[in-house]
């Protein structure tokens, strides 16, 4: 094999998209700074205790494991940035109201998560902690549609759900006894297919209520009808009523404030990581693959660290969300000639300086083509450098 052969789902950037990439990224900062967000840079490793602690088996699944060989303990490359920021709030920052906390850099995969997928995602993505209202759950939906705006996504649909639904069915199943992992992992896969005999059959030993709103949840997805539906059909409990009447005030208020955004629900949905606790969203686009933003509420991600108190937010992959919107057009630029005139390079310096791009030729490589668009060229004219339209 050729060394320079890179492993699979592991890809090099050329320029036009890493300029775009780079480009969005920033984009997506300022856009999150302008909510009052404050940027944190985790490292990329960490001890596998603490990277891990709380998360999951898939979150640990996905995780690349390595010795230090200082140390001799056992390392972690991140596949998920919010466990770090979450021990960010509760450790370093330690604040006691309201914290603001966005990111972006690589997380790295084991496997990817569908076909084509990257193993290196660009993860950027923010997080409030510290208010457990709904209006927090609100602001990460915003901030999250704004992002995608920003990138210039288009017939943008947010599709939401709420973890406490099945987590209340199933602590309710599990009153008696508990259950087994291999049953949850399967009941989890049956509402993920929407196989409703295959549930009957995993759910058989339930409480009635318990089996009937189970296999309920497979039908529930679709409008706000179905949030009305929900109540009629599924056992009567007040966390379940809260959850449903929360949806439909996060739908309401998406619906005044981003006219033409599409608004569903699955109450079924259970992808993503198991540190969800509350309402979540993920966020998709006509083309697209999959969802380009996914979030919600996780109040229990940071009890591990000590400090048990309210988060919500989301993130994305910027490298996905650059494959699913238009490629960027050539930036716009300068050519001059290369020359050791003083004036010449005093020009240049000024133009440079100024913001534009001033792309010099090199002796024998004037028709080279390259991603810059030059449309303008530095010539001299009566002894003084002007900018001549191409």
């Amino acid at each position: 094999m050729s060394a320079w052969v890179l492993p699979d789902h592991i890809a090099d950037v050329l320029p036009s998209e890493a300029r775009h990439i780079e480009e969005l990224r920033r984009s997506l900062l300022d856009t999150a700074r302008s909510y009052g967000y404050e940027l944190v840079m985790p490292p990329l490793l960490e001890h596998l205790e603490s990277l891990l602690t709380g998360t999951g088996e898939a979150l640990d699944l996905q995780t690349f494991k390595l010795v230090d060989q200082l140390s001799g303990r056992t390392l972690g490359l991140r596949a998920d940035t919010t466990p770090q920021v979450a021990r960010i709030d509760a450790h370093l920052l330690n604040r006691a109201g309201v914290t603001r906390l966005c990111y972006a850099g690589p997380v790295l995969h084991t496997r990817p998560d569908r076909p084509q997928a990257t193993r290196e995602p660009l993860q950027f993505g923010a997080e409030i902690y510290g208010h457990a209202g709904r209006e927090a759950d609100l602001e990460a939906l915003l901030l999250a549609l704004d992002c995608l705006k920003v990138a210039k996504v288009s017939n943008i649909s947010v599709d939401m759900s709420d973890a406490r639904i099945v987590r209340y069915l199933l602590s309710e199943a599990s009153v008696q006894s508990v259950l087994p992992a291999a049953q949850l992992s399967q009941i989890h896969a049956a509402l993920a297919a929407k196989d409703g005999s295959e549930l009957a059959s995993l759910t058989k030993s339930f409480p009635a209520a318990t089996s009937n709103s189970l296999r309920a949840l497979v039908q529930l997805y679709g409008d706000e009808s179905v949030l009305d539906e929900a109540k009629k059909v599924l056992q009567p409990a007040n966390i379940l009523i809260e959850a449903l009447s929360n949806l439909k005030w996060l739908a309401s208020q998406l619906s005044d404030t981003s006219s033409g955004t599409k608004v569903t629900f699955d109450l079924a949905e259970l992808s993503g990581y198991a540190y969800y606790s509350g309402a979540r969203f993920a966020m998709y686009a006509q083309g697209a693959a999959d969802a380009l933003a996914r979030g919600g509420r996780y109040d229990e991600v940071g009890a591990v660290f000590g400090r048990n108190r309210p988060a919500v937010g989301f993130s994305l992959d910027i490298k996905e969300l650059v494959s699913a919107v238009a490629p960027r057009p050539l930036k716009a630029a300068i050519r001059a000639p290369w020359g050791e005139s003083v004036s010449l390079r005093s020009a240049i310096k000024r133009l440079r300086d100024s913001g534009e791009t001033v792309v010099c030729v090199l002796p024998g490589h004037e028709s080279e083509v390259d991603e810059f668009d030059c449309d303008r060229e530095l010539v001299e004219v009566t002894g003084q450098w002007v900018i001549q339209a191409i």
